[in-house]
């Protein structure tokens, strides 16, 4: 019997802006609002509901790709293997939940039919786990547990390791967290023979992992190849003709992210569901997923590990570290030297938010801080009372409300920090693309939390300063941090002045963006009072302020406290004027929404050049 797994790598990197966390709006994704609404919409939603087609005989004979009507749709999530990285989870969550709920019946379905579900977990960034510390390692795979746990509503067998990167360490510290098996590309494995079944891994502390090899030659093939064009020729690479010489059992699993069926590749989810159709029809084949090929072929073979090793470098792991000569555009000269420096200096940062966490974690939490940390990952994922509750748990029982604050405030600072090695800053040509801005963004939100910002921010920029590609115009890291990275705007006073105009304009909004948001006006009903709560460090803000002009126009005088001229929170001159444009996306959108069809709003464009 010929076994046959598709596995699909589900992950888009973490894209909101660390203060208000709402991914903003993403140009170069339109006509979608960004980069993981059309990922979705070509690829995740599609996934869920893939279309799969009958072929009229008739019309075939005038043109071979002729199709006549839908003849399925198949929740692929029911019918393949894949993991979905959390960040991508936190998104789906609040943006399409549709998609998410697939994803769960799908595994749901697979557990019915096979026993053991399609879902694996994963880390919970995306960090390449041999670069990181045994402590952050160790935390990256329990938060990931910890939310498959949650979402999934089971103990997941196997893990996926971000890029396959592995290592002997990082394949026994996944085995020692209880995961049976992981997916790794049959290069990075010394020892096998070929035929894609199990093999074992057996690390020098005694535990052991299970490692299923997926078809390097068929993934690249699908990925930059033509095989999404023939669901036929597709089918006959999933399941080839049986050697009758041969009478062990064998597996092709077919591994590759999940954008290349619709982003890469449009139509793809249908050739793919036609050509598993056909699989199916076959009596030789079977689809399966990995964790029941494990359990039906335990592995006999032992391997060894090339470590470290990764599915994207050739150079083990220096794509994420140096300038290996791995890039996108083979056509240009290696000129990555900006990877190594921009690692060094994130880590330096690290270490500070680290000892910060320590010191002052120590002296508040009942336990030790490291494994409360490992524990914030049953919360992570939510805000609001979820997260209070768990502070307060971890405290002693008379902790004040700044004490619960500063610890909400402490663990966000460990989060803030794992973000920024987010694995894609490293991995494309150019040092000032809009994944290196992302994590540096999370650098600073760290530094902000931290307490430290006036010394720390300097020098992360001193550090930052020789990540750069060389090219005599080329910025470096430190131009892009100050630039684009650190907030020219404290986020909280935008969305106080969002939060007053709406009040002022009759416009519901008791949450906006991370805050909860209370609003009241004054004797006059000119002036208004604004009160923030973050939902995720529980600390409060209020403001006082009052709107001036319409439109593109309209602005928003703000103070902070109560306005009046004795309050101690309203240093002398610390009146703002925060225009519109600056409010939170969401909210401008909705303010000026009402003037769309006015023929003023053209007006007011034309008068603004």
């Amino acid at each position: 019997m010929h076994s046959v797994i598709v596995h699909h790598h589900l992950y888009q990197p973490p894209r909101e802006d660390p203060w208000l966390e709402v991914v903003p709006a993403e140009p170069s994704a339109a006509p979608d609002h960004d980069w993981n609404a059309r990922i979705n919409r070509e690829c995740y939603a599609r996934l869920a509901a893939a279309e799969a087609h009958l072929r009229d005989p008739r019309a075939a004979e005038r043109d071979p790709d002729a199709r006549a009507g839908i003849a399925r749709v198949v929740n692929l999530y029911a019918w393949c293997s894949f993991d979905v990285g959390a960040t991508l989870c936190e998104w789906l969550d609040a943006e399409a939940p549709d998609t998410m709920a697939a994803m769960q019946a799908g595994d749901a379905a697979s557990v019915r039919r096979w026993g053991v579900g399609n879902a694996i977990a994963a880390p919970y960034h995306h960090v390449i786990l041999p670069l990181a510390s045994p402590r952050e390692r160790r935390t990256e795979i329990r938060w990931g547990i910890r939310d498959f746990r949650r979402r999934f509503g089971r103990e997941p067998h196997g893990m996926w390791l971000p890029e396959c990167a592995a290592d002997e360490e990082t394949l026994d510290a996944v085995a020692a967290e209880g995961i049976a098996f992981t997916i790794l590309a049959p290069y990075q494995v010394h020892g096998h023979h070929g035929g894609g079944m199990p093999v074992r891994w057996r690390g020098t502390a005694g535990r052991s992992l299970t490692i299923v090899p997926y078809d390097g030659s068929l993934a690249g093939d699908v990925a930059f190849g033509g095989l999404l064009r023939d669901a036929r020729a597709l089918a006959q690479r999933l399941s080839p003709a049986a050697d009758p010489r041969d009478p062990h059992p064998r597996c092709t699993m077919l591994a590759t992210d999940g954008e290349t069926f619709g982003h890469h590749h449009k139509g793809g989810d249908s050739t793919l569901t036609e050509a598993l159709a056909m699989v199916m029809q076959q009596a030789r084949s079977r689809v399966t997923n990995v964790a029941a090929l494990v359990a039906r072929y335990p592995a006999t073979t032992d391997v060894q590990l090339v470590s470290p090793s990764a599915w994207s470098c050739a150079h083990g792991v220096e794509r994420w570290r140096s300038n290996c000569g791995c890039r996108l555009d083979g056509h240009k000269a290696p000129a990555q030297q900006w990877r190594g420096p921009l690692r060094a200096a994130l880590q330096r940062l690290a270490n500070h938010a680290h000892d910060v966490f320590e010191r002052e974690g120590a002296a508040l939490f009942v336990d030790d801080p490291w494994l409360v940390r490992d524990r914030y990952g049953d919360v992570v994922t939510q805000d609001g009372p979820s997260l209070e509750q768990f502070a307060r748990r971890e405290l002693p029982a008379d902790a004040t409300d700044q004490q619960v604050r500063r610890a909400r405030e402490l663990l966000e600072l460990q989060r803030a920090t794992m973000r920024t090695f987010t694995s894609c800053a490293w991995f494309f040509d150019e040092v000032d693309r809009i994944e290196v801005r992302q994590v540096l963004r999370y650098a600073a939100r760290a530094i902000e939390l931290t307490g430290y910002a006036s010394r720390l921010t300097p020098e992360l920029v001193q550090w930052l300063a020789p990540a750069t590609s060389g090219a005599p115009d080329a910025g470096s890291a430190s131009e892009l941090f100050v630039r684009e990275a650190l907030p020219h705007r404290d986020a909280t006073t935008c969305v106080a002045a969002g939060a007053i105009a709406c009040a002022a304009m009759g416009i519901a909004a008791p949450r906006i963006a991370i805050f909860d948001v209370t609003t009241a006006p004054d004797a006059t009903r000119v002036r208004w009072h604004v009160s923030l709560s973050h939902r995720r460090t529980g600390v409060l803000r209020s403001f006082t302020g009052h709107l001036h002009g319409t439109g593109p126009g309209l602005t928003v005088h703000l103070v902070e406290g109560d306005g009046s001229p004795h309050a101690a929170t309203v240093p002398a001159g610390a009146a703002l004027e925060v225009n519109i444009h600056e409010f939170p996306e969401a909210i401008a959108r909705q303010i000026l929404r009402p003037m769309a069809l006015l023929e003023s709003a053209l007006l007011d464009e034309v008068g603004t050049r």
